[in-house]
């Protein structure tokens, strides 16, 4: 069988967060995906090697949102076939630090309150690290956060942004009813 091999850097402010109490985060992701695990806490170089190709992908997106400020428990969610992560480079719509920073301000909102909502409506996880926003969630209610957060960015108001987030919403919940009665 082949061995696979994957290399990937986190933020040292992260490192111990990957490692956990005793080693205790890095041994949930080395046995449910297969894989094993070498940290360079000096430098933020994460090594996965293993034979599963899956279980390495697996391993290097859980590595990648605690890298990106999730806690690991949110970012083991990734464990599950029905969970995906996106993320946005903060770069792509800001030209200047200033500008960046009042972006990044834009989807968190006033005491975090931007992010709850968008949280709530669609059902993921939103990390704003760095210049970096990471999402977790299930596959449908990611591609509608990305979406909002994007329109965010672009400068659209947040009441029209939460409009159109309740519309997917009501769209998304109608869909699930249906599909159940086929």
């Amino acid at each position: 069988m082949a061995e696979y091999s994957y290399e990937l850097k986190i933020p040292l402010a992260r490192v111990a967060v990957l490692i956990g109490k005793g080693g205790s985060v890095k041994k949930d992701i080395e046995d449910a995906t297969g894989t094993k695990l070498q940290i360079d806490s000096a430098e933020g170089d994460v090594f996965i090697t293993g034979e599963d190709a899956l279980g390495l992908y697996t391993a290097r997106e859980v590595i990648t949102a605690v890298g990106r400020g999730f806690n690991p428990e949110l970012a083991k969610l990734l464990l599950r076939q029905d969970y995906a992560s996106e993320q946005i480079d903060i770069e792509d719509y800001a030209k200047t630090k200033k500008h960046e920073i009042r972006v990044r301000g834009r989807v968190i909102g006033a005491e975090g309150k931007a992010r709850k909502v968008i949280e709530e409506l669609t059902e993921c996880h939103i990390s704003v690290y760095g210049k970096t926003i990471t999402i977790i969630g299930e596959l449908e209610g990611v591609t509608m956060c990305k979406r909002a957060i994007e329109k965010l960015l672009g400068g659209s108001q947040h009441s029209g942004v939460y409009r159109w987030l309740e519309k997917q919403r009501k769209e998304m919940k109608r869909k699930r009813a249906i599909s159940q009665f086929e």
